[in-house]
């Protein structure tokens, strides 16, 4: 089955758990991973972005890719997330190859930049002759021209480009230069929306054939992200901007007063609704309990609209 049959319905990246000591916790982890799965996410993607990437070793990716995949049992694709420098990008796609992953997704590399020509070289270094597919992260250190983005057609395992750069103008540049290109690799290879609260933005990035989104709403309260989905995707617009406005938009206010609340405040709404994932690790800090109270009234919100919406 193509992954363009498979990376359906909203993407869901797990939280990676940890224990009092900031150790790490697969048995909390798992419980984590089942719960999207049970919440009809269309894939799981591990040790990503809101999995604190940036904040785990090898060998504790490798864990969670074997503990993911014991968790989700063949219900869900199972993708792991890679990259940092050039060698251990590699060494990442090979692990996850060998560790029976579905894919990866492959993170932008960092403390340095080099040209587009460099940034395709980083994704042809990393992939290597690896099978596994690779959705390219377009972000950060990592950000594509249109050119450099259609060079990808030529690395046959990328199947795909995920934005979290956030243009909308640069995206539409770079969907019709592969869709133009032409023959089943432009016609199949996919584009998701990563930007943090992809829910905010998914009405404008569907517009432009980015339909694909990742819910980092879905570790905490599936039923808003399901909700939202359905809305979205049935023409619900009343639904749309209710959780919009009442739950959608004042979260966003909330995580953009302190930088990495992208994935503290996912951790923080977990905890709230007796998940076992701990807190975050340095940098990244906890909010506040002024912050946390705001945070417990924005999912009130919109629970209280998915309510409404169900007794309608």
């Amino acid at each position: 089955m193509s992954a363009s049959a498979v990376l359906t319905g909203p993407l869901a990246f797990p939280l990676t758990a940890f224990d009092d000591d900031l150790a790490l916790d697969l048995d909390g982890f798992a419980a984590g991973v089942d719960q999207p799965v049970a919440h009809d996410a269309g894939a799981v993607f591990l040790g990503c972005g809101t999995g604190e990437f940036s904040a785990l070793s090898f060998q504790e990716q490798s864990a969670l890719l074997a503990r993911g995949r014991e968790a989700v049992a063949g219900r869900v694709p199972v993708w792991l997330g890679v990259g940092g420098s050039a060698a251990q990008a590699r060494a990442g796609v090979a692990m996850a190859q060998e560790g029976g992953a579905d894919g990866v997704l492959l993170m932008p590399p960092y403390l340095i930049s080099g040209p587009p020509s460099g940034l395709l070289d980083y994704v042809r270094y990393a992939v290597d002759d690896s099978s596994v597919p690779v959705v390219v992260y377009h972000r950060g250190d990592g950000v594509f021209t249109p050119t450099s983005a259609l060079g990808l057609l030529d690395i046959p395992s990328v199947i795909g480009l995920k934005d979290g750069f956030g243009s909308v103008e640069l995206m539409t540049r770079i969907v019709t230069g592969i869709r133009s290109a032409g023959g089943d690799r432009a016609r199949d290879f996919l584009f998701f929306n990563g930007l943090p609260t992809a829910e905010v933005s998914a009405r404008a990035y569907a517009a432009i054939d980015v339909a694909r989104y990742s819910s980092a709403v879905h570790c905490f309260a599936p039923e808003i992200a399901m909700a939202f989905f359905h809305a979205l995707h049935d023409g619900d617009d009343t639904t749309q901007h209710q959780l919009l406005s009442r739950f959608y938009l004042p979260l966003v206010d909330l995580r953009d007063e302190t930088p990495g609340f992208a994935v503290s405040l996912v951790k923080a709404a977990a905890r709230m609704r007796g998940h076992k994932v701990g807190s975050v690790r340095p940098p990244l800090v906890e909010p506040t309990p002024e912050q946390l109270d705001r945070l417990s009234g924005i999912v009130d919100e919109g629970l209280a609209v998915v309510a409404q919406r169900g007794a309608a």
